[in-house]
């Protein structure tokens, strides 16, 4: 799978390549070496004109920063700065390898080091691959252009040992993976295995962003079947890996168990669908292995979703997820299976619902356990669609409200507090009813009320 001349052609022409292009230009003619280095290379050799370019240079981060007026510094310790030019971000990093001691978290040090040696380092050897664009020449030390070919996934040196030295590959090496929709080498595939508890050693957020990483990318249904094969999800979150052998009801889910319709669910994701909706699809069923339960008719999963909001925030928290997004996500879930309601509510509940700011992504969220279903019946979403298009049409989006929380505190001297937020409701209410329009209005109408 060599470079064609076409893909670099086209690279080059690209602004992010042509600024990569004049950055490596500009280090070679200091009397530096430098290479486009990892998933751009890897990017160009399957076809595609790469989004970031990374650059790998024997030039210290101090001779790198006299280059440059504006340059952020602060990865600077672990031997890379970040350059922006022409509204493009390259991050140069020097030839460095790891401390040979380290707790599987994060490199105790760095030691600056050749070429060679920065590859030896390296986590895969598809991401091993280094490319001048000025010479277009390929260094290549450990056949990453063979296994790229065979979509191989195989991990540099020994893969026990590499794993335990920084456990984040253990999730890096399976996205890549689904990323390639590939394969792995026999002895990486049984590595993952065998380090599979270290995954407990990394921080939550550095697993949350790995996991988001794996979300927004192709094929995360081939992650997570991986995950599973590996055991890796029983530390990383053993809620999910609950949902395996969870039967369900056999007549609406011919897809089987709860684990399976999850990836049916995540295999479904569209471009439009954004990380929080995909979180929010990952665990919304993630409460119905406590809440499993047979009656004389079927299957039932009684409060799941009520359930599953509880103990997807546990995960989130366990992952050190920003409370706003976490706050988002699980409100997602407790409400995912309020589809049959929407066509009994009156005109007030509905300006509450379909103006709801996260309202979209629950249609997502909708649309995506519909997709994740077999046989799947579109019928009621596409109703609910119809409704609320309806809906938006003849009742105009409502403005800000006339009056913030402060500024009630202050019209009726009182204290913050559920008055505060009930005050607001019925001030919504009688805006939506036509009885007051302006905010002088409000105002007379919160005096009214304390008179």
């Amino acid at each position: 799978m060599p470079l064609s001349q076409d893909i670099i052609n086209r690279t080059l022409a690209s602004p992010q390549g042509e600024q990569g292009y004049r950055i490596c230009e500009r280090l070679l003619d200091a009397g530096n070496e430098a290479w486009w280095v990892g998933g751009c290379v890897r990017d160009m050799m399957l076809g595609a004109i790469p989004v970031d370019i990374d650059i790998a240079t024997n030039a210290p981060p101090e001779a790198v920063v006299k280059l440059y007026n504006k340059y952020d510094d602060s990865a600077a310790a672990l031997g890379a700065v970040v350059v922006a030019e022409s509204g493009c971000s390259f991050e140069i990093t020097t030839f460095r390898k790891e401390h040979e001691l380290s707790d599987g978290r994060f490199p105790e040090s760095i030691t600056y080091t050749d070429r060679e040696g920065d590859a030896a380092r390296r986590d895969i050897t598809i991401n091993a691959l280094y490319w001048n664009p000025i010479s277009s020449e390929l260094f290549d030390p450990f056949d990453g252009e063979k296994d790229l070919n065979e979509k191989l996934i195989r991990i540099i040196g020994n893969p026990v040992e590499r794993l335990e030295y920084d456990a984040l590959r253990l999730l890096r090496v399976i996205r890549f993976r689904a990323q390639v929709n590939g394969q792995y080498h026999p002895e990486t595939f049984a590595a993952l295995h065998a380090a599979a508890k270290h995954i407990a050693i990394l921080s939550g957020e550095r697993r949350y962003r790995e996991l988001e990483k794996i979300l927004l990318g192709p094929h995360p249904n081939i992650a997570f079947e991986d995950l599973w094969e590996t055991d890796i999800i029983e530390y990383l979150i053993p809620e999910l890996h609950a949902c395996k052998g969870v039967g369900q009801p056999s007549s609406a889910h011919k897809e089987g168990d709860v684990w399976n319709h999850t990836m049916q669910v995540i295999a479904s994701f569209t471009e439009d669908h954004g990380a929080d909706t995909r979180w929010a699809a990952l665990l919304h069923d993630i409460g119905k292995p406590v809440t499993f339960s047979i009656d004389i008719e079927r299957i039932r999963f009684n409060e799941h979703a009520a359930e599953g909001a509880r103990i997807a925030a546990t995960v989130l928290d366990r992952l050190q997820f920003p409370a706003k997004r976490r706050e988002k996500i699980c409100w997602l879930i407790e409400h995912h299976m309020m589809m049959g309601t929407f066509s009994d509510i009156d005109s007030q509940r509905k300006h509450h619902w379909y103006y709801h700011p996260w309202f979209i992504e629950l249609l997502q969220v909708f649309w995506l356990d519909i997709a994740g279903t077999s046989p799947s019946n579109f019928e009621l979403y596409e109703s609910i669609i119809d409704d609320y298009n309806h809906f938006l049409d003849s009742n105009p989006q409502p403005k800000k409200p006339l009056l913030t929380g402060d500024e009630v505190m202050e019209i009726l001297r009182i204290q913050p507090g559920e008055q505060v937020g009930a005050i607001l409701k019925q001030l919504d209410a009688v805006y939506k009813d036509g009885a007051i329009s302006t905010k002088a209005e409000a105002i007379d109408y919160l005096r009214s009320m304390s008179s």
